[in-house]
């Protein structure tokens, strides 16, 4: 067992529940938007061999998260709509007026890292900001983290088949016990829903979104995976001992969040 990564998750765990319980919803607006400004840092520092991206807009970007509910919550999804093509305008104008010095790569890796993070992060906020939105939100955390932790455990202690080159050091036994894993704890979670916050969550319902979301939290682990190994690096920084950078922590956290919204908000 990697002590390290224990402990950065130990003493990381207590810090993201504070923020997420105790924090109103400017606090976790301003929170996620400095995580998005990290990840944002460590993705464009990992392409710095290959493109010259954007940096300043990709941080624009992620300074929008805190502002994110200034917006009418009734207008904020068409705004955010209106704002991607807008990033598309300034990224070409960047192109023009530095007389091709910015090319159309670098511009590529500057809105593919704009969409990539602040933008599907953006939905952890607008989550938390939502009627029961403190309690819906841990079931991302759930079904990313839970995932993570019984893939690891898993994968270390039964593990024999390799799924991907991709990531060689993850194995089928890993990833299947990772969902199984990260449903129980959302199905407890979800109990504990029930019964303490008198709210009327299906468990079937719950257990096929807990399925969903921890495959695609699985697919966002290897998608980060395959940047590195593009990009010919082991780990995005190493911010959080154990574990790499902000992004190689969050990795699967971001590609749930937007589909875990849509689908939350159903039940």
């Amino acid at each position: 067992m990697n002590i390290k990564r224990v402990t950065s998750a130990l003493l990381g765990f207590p810090l993201v529940a504070a923020i997420l319980i105790l924090g109103n919803t400017i606090v976790v607006d301003i929170a996620f938007a400095i995580i998005a400004a990290m990840s944002l840092h460590e993705f464009f520092n990992a392409f710095k061999a290959k493109a010259k991206p954007v940096i300043w807009i990709g941080y624009v970007a992620a300074a929008l998260i805190a502002i994110i509910h200034v917006i009418p919550k009734e207008h904020i999804l068409n705004v955010v709509s209106v704002i991607v093509p807008l990033f598309i305008f300034v990224l070409f104008l960047q192109v023009i007026l530095s007389n091709m010095k910015t090319n159309i790569k670098d511009i590529a890796v500057t809105f593919f890292g704009i969409c990539y993070i602040p933008l599907f992060l953006m939905f952890i906020p607008l989550l938390n900001g939502l009627e029961n939105g403190k309690i819906l939100i841990w079931f991302v955390l759930l079904a990313a983290w839970g995932t993570d932790i019984f893939a690891y455990i898993i994968g270390k202690t039964m593990g024999k088949h390799k799924f991907s080159k991709i990531s060689p050091n993850k194995t089928i036994e890993g990833c299947i016990g990772g969902t199984i894993g990260s449903v129980i704890l959302i199905l407890i979670y979800a109990y504990i829903c029930n019964t303490f916050f008198s709210l009327n969550i299906g468990y079937l319902s719950i257990t096929i979104i807990g399925i969903i979301l921890s495959i695609i939290g699985q697919i966002g682990d290897f998608a980060a995976s395959s940047i590195k190994r593009y990009v010919g690096i082991k780990d995005f920084s190493n911010l959080i001992p154990g574990h790499g950078g902000m992004l190689d922590r969050i990795d699967s956290v971001i590609f749930i969040a937007p589909f875990a919204y849509f689908l939350l908000i159903l039940i």
